[in-house]
């Protein structure tokens, strides 16, 4: 009979990002964290520098190493306790490639794919890698074990969960199923355009959207997504400092309005539905007043995607174990 541990290790491991956390399983609350910059893609090219190096060990000793920092940071010993790990560690690029689950997929997560590694004298612990999900022309990963982290598996309304992001999920639920699903490049464009453009020299992060000044360059770009091809849009950026309308901090979150407002625009003319928003604390109050100016009196809910990260890793495994 499977015994839930005491603790389990939660691994998120993005395209450009790495993050682990000690989790206390009763209440499913992070004890500590260590993160780093080595991100799937990194470590992949890492990889392929090194031949005849096996490839699962050598993501397995990225993991290692940041086991051996919390242990060190917290004087215990994390042995042979189990690592839940999502996002881009399945794929092509990942440690070891598992295929998509095809749409649609249970909100419990009961139907996701999972790969158990087990333990080894290499690497003490038994390692779960929860794979993503596609559709006909889109793909996920990590945003699966999100969704099943926040949403009620009893929920039957339909509804819109967003995802924010690199690369931004509109996820649309029916009678506890993710039945469609579409990505938006929102944050990648943003960081391409304000860092390697020519409008990088038109724009400055200032001191956040909660400054009047900064809220209401938002709010202008948002209105005008509305009003400008997205492209002529966003050269309106260059214009604005040309022309001194903005100074560079204004037309940072400007631009910001822009591409969230263009990402968010299809919504104002569709099935107006409750939104649950699933971001981390930069992110949410540039969706939720964009959606407040795109969508007046929709119903938003939101949600700490750290928080469902962990749920949705402790769901998914919960469920794995008990058929295993």
């Amino acid at each position: 009979m499977h015994k839930t541990p005491r603790r389990f290790l939660s691994c998120d491991w993005g395209t450009s990002f790495f993050r682990l956390r000690l989790v206390q399983t009763d209440t499913l609350a992070a004890i500590a964290e260590e993160s780093s910059n080595q991100g799937v893609a990194g470590v992949f090219n890492s990889w392929q520098q090194q031949p005849g190096a096996d490839r699962l060990s050598f993501y397995l000793a990225i993991i290692g190493a940041h086991i051996a920092r919390l242990e060190q940071a917290l004087h215990v010993s994390l042995k042979y306790m189990p690592v839940l790990v999502s996002g881009m560690a399945s794929s092509t690029i990942g440690m070891i490639e598992i295929a998509y689950k095809e749409m649609p997929f249970h909100v419990d997560g009961s139907d996701l794919i999972v790969k158990k590694i087990e333990a080894s004298p290499a690497f003490l612990h038994d390692l779960y890698v929860i794979s993503g999900v596609r559709n006909d022309s889109d793909v996920m990963r990590g945003e699966e074990t999100q969704l099943v982290g926040c949403i009620s598996t009893a929920t039957l309304q339909k509804q819109l969960v967003i995802l924010p992001g690199t690369h931004s999920k509109h996820i649309i639920l029916e009678k506890s199923r993710a039945v469609s699903f579409q990505t938006y490049m929102t944050g990648e464009f943003f960081e391409l355009l304000s860092q390697k453009s020519i409008l990088s020299v038109s724009v400055e992060k200032g001191a956040g959207i909660q400054e009047e000044r900064n809220r209401q360059s938002f709010e202008a770009g948002v209105a005008d997504s509305k009003r400008f091809n997205l492209l002529h849009g966003c050269f309106r950026v260059r214009t604005n400092s040309l022309f001194k309308r903005m100074d560079r901090q204004q037309n940072y979150y400007y631009l910001s309005g822009l591409l969230i407002g263009s990402e968010l625009q299809h919504l104002a003319s569709g099935e107006r539905l409750p939104v649950t928003l699933v971001s981390n604390a930069v992110l949410h109050p540039f969706y939720t007043e964009a959606l407040r100016l795109l969508l007046p009196g929709i119903t938003i809910t939101m949600k700490s995607v750290e928080e469902a990260i962990i749920k949705g890793q402790f769901r998914v495994y919960s469920l794995f174990a008990k058929k295993t």
